[in-house]
């Protein structure tokens, strides 16, 4: 495989992934501020982020526009925004360690995985589980994120309890991709 074309690099649905991980900073920076009105900003923001998140995956399929490095930036981009989220959650007193942990090293295994089966020619992709896992850790954060109070609305209850849920099914998911590359590299014996 020879490298990669400037224009197959640098396309629209590749330029969506890197201001998702660009926002990283401005999300750490407003949540640092521990204001409200930040507060409120990075939950805009960082929803926008989960959004694109959508969006890139759409508009490279739709585009006709899917490269290596699409394929490797995006979920890199997620795992970078939750885990730096979390670390600053953490440093708030809004979530919980051990479950950041969990989830940190949950997202660095299976990265790990992935890299180990691509070298050895094999394709672990995601599943229900690793979709769930993301769409729970985007909810989780989100609600976390936002200040209290809103409302009759507990945000750090259910930021909470979807921060519990997220990494009970990031340990499930994560064992699930170990089961299956096993399979897939005993298969290839």
């Amino acid at each position: 495989m020879g490298p990669m074309k400037r224009e197959q690099v640098f396309n629209l649905p590749n330029l969506i992934t890197l201001l998702r991980v660009g926002s990283i900073p401005l999300l750490m920076g407003m949540l640092y501020l521990k204001e409200p009105g930040w507060h409120w900003a990075a939950a805009i923001l960082f929803f926008v982020a989960g959004l694109s998140d959508l969006a890139d995956g759409f508009l490279a399929r739709r585009m006709k526009k899917v490269t290596v490095l699409g394929q490797f930036l995006d979920p890199l981009a997620d795992k970078m925004i939750i885990a730096s989220m979390l670390v600053m959650l953490v440093m708030l007193g809004r979530a919980e360690a051990w479950a950041a942990v969990v989830i940190i090293c949950r997202e660095v295994a299976v990265t790990g995985l992935r890299a180990v089966a691509a070298a050895q020619g094999l394709a672990v992709p995601s599943d229900r589980w690793g979709k769930a896992k993301t769409a729970l850790q985007m909810l989780a954060v989100l609600l976390l994120i936002m200040p209290e109070p809103l409302g009759a609305f507990n945000v750090q209850y259910w930021g909470t309890l979807s921060l519990w849920t997220a990494t009970v099914v990031s340990f499930v998911s994560g064992l699930r991709y170990f089961v299956r590359f096993n399979r897939l590299y005993m298969g290839q014996s």
